[in-house]
């Protein structure tokens, strides 16, 4: 698999959301702020989420969806937006293809063990299907801003 760089295209999804299927398709001519996280309701996801949420309605200004994927059930993340009154959408990925294909499956390290996990990693997709940032290994303060900057950035 080649690595994603910006220019290249967005490689197509299928995740299940709580209404059915979320494709890539389905977001054809306009703005993607597709973002990889670990789990459901960790500090660190629930932060992200949160901020995400907090500044949907710029987003939206500037043209863009949000949608946050990890390979926790479309249960787990019906609870996870509730608990926190998200407002971005969230899709599942169980059998982690999508995360795969977006190179956010990696080996991790904690406390010297290794093992395989979702790195939080955000993907800015154009209307034209073409990847126009990346950020990988985000550190969650103030990636949302950095990322609603390039959306803007998009629609000027």
């Amino acid at each position: 698999m080649a690595e994603l760089e910006v220019g290249s295209e967005a490689p197509a999804f299928e995740l299940e959301g709580p209404e059915g299927p979320i494709r890539l398709a389905d977001f054809a001519g306009q703005t993607l702020v597709l973002y990889f996280y670990p789990k459901d309701d960790t500090s660190g996801c629930t932060k992200e989420a949160i901020d995400f949420s907090e500044m949907l309605g710029a987003f939206q200004a500037a043209g863009a969806t949000i949608l946050g994927v990890s390979k926790d059930s479309v249960a787990s993340h019906g609870k996870f937006a509730a608990k926190h009154d998200l407002k971005v959408a969230l899709g599942s990925d169980p059998s982690g293809a999508v995360v795969e294909t977006y190179g956010a499956w990696v080996e991790k390290s904690m406390y010297g063990r290794k093992y395989m996990g979702i790195d939080r990693s955000t993907f800015l997709i154009d209307g034209a299907g073409k990847i126009a940032g990346i950020w990988r290994k985000v550190k969650v303060p103030g990636h949302a801003a950095a990322v609603l900057k390039a959306a803007e950035a998009l629609k000027a």
